[in-house]
């Protein structure tokens, strides 16, 4: 009987496959390292995209809405409840209830629509003393929009507390529900909600110093028993908006110039708006700098050099309602 002599892997054959091995397992682990990179930088430059179109669509929406008052032609048909007033104002120093009127109490001016341009805090709290002067992003634009809903409200769905305007299509009267016994006005059909709002940047998202701008806007709160003022953040990295209004200066139907730091008087000429929406990812991309300079109408020319993606969105809208109570009034 022969033997047979039993051979295994030498050391050196061994040690060979050990190094092919950790070779293999090191290309394994970095290809799901980089792909873990690349999936999270996807979901981070979708989301910026996401953040900018829902930002840019909302501030569309609510400017396109500017100065609707339901079925009335002119604010000055708007009658106010004398108990009606603001647990919390925003609005210019000096005029109470700011954010329940129509009319500006200098000069008379319509003020559905008002703005501050490339505002710093003092500036932005000067016309909107809600904003504090610390949360603003300095150098960004400030509007506020001033308009009711855009359906009317069944009495079996009022909101206790919440303050809309009775209407019967010749005047209106604006109070907080409940409306007094006696109040009103004869032959009301409809009742619409108010949704006053003004948009600015914050210079933090969800705490103080977190470094993620955001879009926010101030709106009433009704869980007091009176409004007051609440802070809604809508869209996270977003780090500039900038607006130009187009005026309709000689009274033609077209508008003849943007600008973009109108006067309230010259407001009462506007009729379309031009929106610039600068959008950033929440988390830095160290492969990545962006060193394009981006110029939104009269602000600063802005050169990051940072590591953040970012996305510039721009539209051009009508603002129906000041559009058509111009063309009414002057006889267009």
């Amino acid at each position: 009987m022969r033997n047979r002599t039993q051979t295994g892997f030498t050391l050196t054959e061994l040690m060979i496959a050990m190094v092919l091995g950790v070779i293999l397992a090191g290309g394994v682990v970095n290809l799901f390292v980089v792909g873990q990179k690349s999936f999270r930088m996807d979901e981070n430059v979708a989301r910026m995209q996401d953040e900018g179109r829902f930002a840019i669509n909302e501030l569309m929406k609510e400017i396109r809405m500017a100065g609707y008052i339901g079925e009335l032609v002119h604010p000055v048909a708007i009658v106010t409840d004398p108990v009606l007033t603001t647990g919390t104002d925003c609005g210019v120093a000096g005029q109470p209830d700011w954010i329940l009127g129509f009319f500006d109490d200098v000069t008379d001016d319509i003020n559905t629509l008002t703005a501050v341009d490339n505002a710093t805090g003092a500036t932005a709290n000067a016309g909107f003393s809600c904003i504090n002067a610390g949360e603003l992003l300095p150098q960004t634009d400030v509007i506020g929009i001033k308009r009711f809903a855009g359906r009317s409200v069944p009495p079996a769905e009022l909101v206790a507390n919440t303050v809309y305007m009775q209407s019967n299509a010749l005047e209106g009267f604006m109070y907080q529900d409940p409306i007094l016994p006696g109040a009103g006005v004869a032959g009301a059909l409809n009742e619409w909600e108010y949704r006053p709002s003004i948009y600015y940047i914050r210079n933090f998202t969800n705490t103080a110093g977190d470094g993620i701008p955001s879009l926010c806007r101030k709106v009433l709160d009704y869980t007091a028993a009176a409004p007051g003022i609440q802070t809604e953040c809508i869209a996270a990295g977003i780090e500039n908006l900038q607006i130009e209004y187009g005026l309709d200066v000689d009274e033609s139907g077209s508008v003849d110039q943007y600008l973009p730091n109108p006067t309230l008087a010259q407001l009462q000429r506007v009729i379309s708006a031009r929106i610039f929406v600068l959008a950033r990812t929440l988390n830095q991309d160290i492969g990545y700098t962006d060193n394009r300079t981006y110029q939104l109408s009269n602000a600063a020319a802005f050169n990051p050099n940072d590591n953040f993606h970012r996305r510039l969105y721009t539209v051009t809208i009508p603002i129906f309602n000041m559009r058509n109570r111009a063309r009414l009034l002057i006889g267009i």
